[in-house]
């Protein structure tokens, strides 16, 4: 399963390619379109919010609701794009007014991007490296959230921390699954504990006063994966390695850690692995997480538990300084409308990132043709491992 974005962020569409779909899979606008929703939302976000209202529209690759084994084409369109036909037409020359942008923001890709494209517009290169692509990315993913729903797979997030408030997560890799959904989505923040979602929502009124952005970190967690995803043999089958890779393809995200993460180096052996347990008649299990559901470079099948750091926006209301490309004279970095935060959306994006990693993983063990036959390779992987442990 693979996908491809196309579209900029004040075009006037994104578009998403997804290939590798099996037929016979039921998809739902409504699904799609309400994680698309969550990726807007959040405390701390800007003014491109309040003009954007994502809204899918499936082009191809679906008939009466279900996929038909081809690519499927996924439609995101820009709302902003009217106030910006003039300034990013496809054709004909350039408004004489056109203001380029020249002053490249520390943190963004603006700079190298620009140097590595032999621009000398800063726009050709932040209106695709900005996160409006990351739309298009969660569009995609709700196909494949689908897909791993229809075989028991669920996958949901939640923040743990935005600058200095954090939530203190007891027991997150036996426990955090136990979270119930509404706890998350209906704070602001999408933290679980009230106490904190407050705090976080005091540090980013705080960072907004100050013309700052902040950062802050969240955990995946994925319930119902099967034993055995991934493999050991080679370096590019390793899961948590396409897992990794995965949520680094983010821009933003600076950290990646699986169950216990950088902890995990400061403990003893006895106190990282998880010991082995036989439960008869249902499989082997693990008397502890820590490992965050993955061994070996395989799913272990406990909840598969992920945290990820995401860096501040590099956009800043009192900008820092830089270069201007036109005079190479000290200047301020220019501002372009932003969030003070995206943490909690960041974390949906996590979550489509995920999705695509573990789908892949299930159509590479169990085939990828149909859904009748991937349900039916992986009931008889389910009875074989069954059968081993009585």
């Amino acid at each position: 399963m693979r996908y491809m974005t196309a579209g900029e962020s004040h075009g006037p569409q994104l578009t998403t390619i997804i290939d590798g779909i099996p037929a016979g899979l039921r998809i739902s606008e409504d699904s799609i379109n309400a994680d698309l929703a969550r990726r807007q939302s959040g405390y701390g976000r800007g003014g491109r919010q309040k003009i954007e209202r994502d809204h899918v529209r499936i082009v191809s690759g679906v008939r009466f609701g279900r996929t038909i084994g081809s690519p499927i084409t996924l439609v995101v369109e820009n709302r902003d794009w009217q106030n910006w036909t003039d300034r990013m037409a496809a054709f004909g020359d350039a408004p004489s007014d056109l203001k380029r942008e020249v002053t490249p923001r520390p943190g963004h890709a603006d700079l190298v991007g620009a140097l590595k494209t032999d621009s000398d517009d800063c726009r050709n290169i932040l209106e695709r490296a900005s996160a409006r692509e990351t739309a298009a990315r969660v569009a995609a993913a709700g196909i494949a959230r689908e897909f791993l729903a229809d075989l028991g797979v669920s996958i949901f997030s939640y923040v743990l921390s935005i600058g200095s408030a954090t939530f203190d997560d007891p027991d997150p890799f036996v426990r955090a699954h136990e979270f119930a959904p509404a706890d998350i989505e209906l704070s602001e923040t999408r933290c679980p504990d009230p106490a904190a979602t407050e705090a976080m929502k005091a540090e980013i009124d705080r960072a907004r006063k100050q013309g700052e952005s902040l950062g802050g970190t969240f955990r995946l967690v994925a319930k119902g994966l099967v034993p055995g995803l991934g493999g050991y043999a080679t370096a590019d089958e390793r899961l948590t390695g396409r897992i990794g890779a995965a949520l680094f393809s983010v821009p933003a995200i600076k950290g990646v850690e699986f169950g216990l993460g950088f902890e995990a180096a400061r403990r003893m052996g006895s106190q990282v692995h998880d010991p082995i347990q036989l439960v008869r008649g249902r499989g082997f299990t693990r008397a502890s997480n820590n490992a965050g559901g993955l061994e070996g470079g395989m799913s272990t099948g406990l909840p598969l538990v992920v945290t990820c750091a995401m860096k501040p926006i590099p956009t800043l209301m009192n900008p820092l300084q830089t270069v201007n490309l036109d005079t190479l004279e000290p200047e301020s970095a220019w501002r372009e409308r932003s969030d003070v935060c995206a943490v909690p959306a960041a974390a949906v994006v996590g979550e489509a990132e995920l999705a695509f990693a573990l789908a892949d993983a299930y159509l590479e063990k169990f085939g990828h043709d149909n859904m009748a036959d991937i349900r039916a390779s992986i009931d008889a992987y389910q009875r074989r491992l069954r059968t081993v442990s009585r």
